[in-house]
């Protein structure tokens, strides 16, 4: 097994964490400022208040981007477990 393999397997992972957490992440990042704010103002700390938003957006994001993302993986997988046994 040649030196870079493990390297460039390890790349195309951290490139895929990326790209498939993201929509997730940036979504949760905006919608948790937003309740942040709204209980910021309305003195309102109750964590039911905070958590069906985030859940909501969660479900959002799933039913927008989750054929996109198994694709993705399941791609890699392949690619990865191909590359492992010495395919291409």
């Amino acid at each position: 097994m040649a030196l870079e393999l493990p390297n460039q397997l390890v790349r195309e992972g951290l490139m895929l964490l990326m790209l498939t957490a993201g929509p997730f992440i940036g979504g949760l990042l905006v919608v948790g400022v937003i309740v942040g704010l709204i209980q910021a103002m309305t003195q309102l700390h109750d964590p039911a208040v905070s958590f069906l938003p985030r859940i909501i957006t969660v479900l959002g994001i799933m039913l927008l981007t989750g054929g996109m993302v198994v694709e993705r993986l399941a791609a890699f997988f392949t690619q990865s477990v191909l590359h492992l046994a010495g395919g291409s």
